[in-house]
């Protein structure tokens, strides 16, 4: 089949892999470079870890994705995993740090639990009068993500696919299968897939009542210079506890610190918003993580970096076929990990059509 993407970022390129290895004619298509900085899988690095809530059911699929994962390092002749496993600080009974605790200990997944002076002994970049207790686990790490994307666009272009970068997509006939761009060109195809990640409302403005588009800023920062080693051997920070919603990631694949929280994001009808960071930007974010990182305060930023990504309700990833389009959006901002995994199920769907079946994987309700 001829087969065409839109977004080249990690669900459409690896959709891409999936499908050149099936034998498909692919043609991807960028608004902008592969990688991509403004793409919500533009940024160095991104988490893998096995930690969700009990009841969110995608702790499961990481078996799936890290298998995912080997086979495209074996393609692209790399391995983009810094495997170095992941930290959570619980600071309140019942917060998310706790809940990642209970989701671990009903799959029967590997952690260790750390009480506060002994955590920060182990990691002295925390502060042990202000959290109950710390949890570590094995299974997890940063991925590389720019590092992958360009493998990908390489590989892909030795494979034969066509890569068409800084090319906007302003229309989609769904039921033709016609892709205009902005320049006054098309492409034509058997079926079209839609990884648009935030802009797909452009594209799709009738999505516009389950998908919400949220901008949200990253800080990069130096630690302190006593701390730097300490960093440098820390596994990532999946969750700091309490309210703070924030994850840290420690140096790792040429990318330096970096901090990142959820209660950072604003709401906005428009992906192309506000994507200069502001005065004083990463800063604020910084500031959100003490407690109980220790001395957060001299911590100098390095750098901030936007994103626009795509919600659901429920934040649980999204797929649903208009015409001859299959719409997918790993929604929340954790759908990376499953990255290669997504491109894998999607090729399986375009080639035998079982949307409803990729829905429910997608919103990990499949067994």
């Amino acid at each position: 089949m001829r087969i065409a993407i839109v977004g080249a970022g990690i669900a459409g390129l690896s959709t891409a892999w999936s499908l050149v290895k099936r034998g498909h004619q692919v043609t991807v298509i960028e608004q902008g470079p592969i990688p991509n900085p403004l793409a919500a899988s533009g940024d160095h690095h991104r988490i893998i870890r096995r930690a969700y809530g009990t009841a969110a059911g995608y702790g499961r699929l990481i078996t799936e994705a890290y298998e995912a994962w080997d086979a495209m390092w074996a393609d692209l002749g790399a391995c983009r995993l810094d495997p170095r496993g992941f930290l959570c600080i619980s600071r309140e009974a019942g917060d998310e740090a706790e809940q990642y605790r209970d989701g671990l200990a009903a799959g029967a997944y590997p952690f260790e639990l750390f009480e506060p002076a002994e955590a920060a002994l182990r990691w002295p970049f925390l502060e042990p009068g202000t959290f109950r207790y710390a949890l570590f686990s094995p299974e997890g790490g940063a991925l590389h993500s720019r590092r992958i994307a360009a493998g990908l666009a390489v590989w892909l272009k030795e494979k034969g696919a066509f890569l068409y970068e800084n090319s906007r997509v302003v229309d989609i006939d769904a039921d033709a299968g016609h892709v205009g761009l902005a320049d006054g060109s098309s492409i034509e195809a058997d079926r079209i897939v839609v990884a648009a990640g935030a802009w797909v409302l452009k594209l799709f403005p009738q999505l516009a009542g389950t998908l919400k588009t949220w901008r949200t800023a990253l800080a990069y920062a130096e630690p302190p210079a006593d701390l730097r080693k300490a960093w440098e051997r820390a596994p990532v920070v999946l969750d700091v506890g309490g309210r703070t919603d924030g994850y840290m990631i420690p140096p790792s694949g040429g990318a330096g610190l970096k901090f990142g929280t959820g209660l950072h994001k604003v709401p906005t009808s428009d992906a192309d918003w506000n994507r200069l960071p502001v005065e004083g930007e990463g800063e604020a974010i910084r500031d959100l993580f003490q407690p109980p990182i220790a001395r957060v305060r001299e911590y100098r930023i390095t750098d901030v970096v936007t994103c626009a990504y795509t919600f659901t309700d429920d934040e649980r990833f999204f797929g649903t076929e208009i015409g001859k389009c299959l719409v997918i959006s790993a929604c929340s901002g954790h759908g990376y990990k499953f990255g290669a995994a997504v491109g894998r199920r999607v090729a399986t769907a375009v080639e035998d059509g079982d949307v409803a079946g990729l829905v429910r994987w997608l919103r990990a309700e499949a067994a």
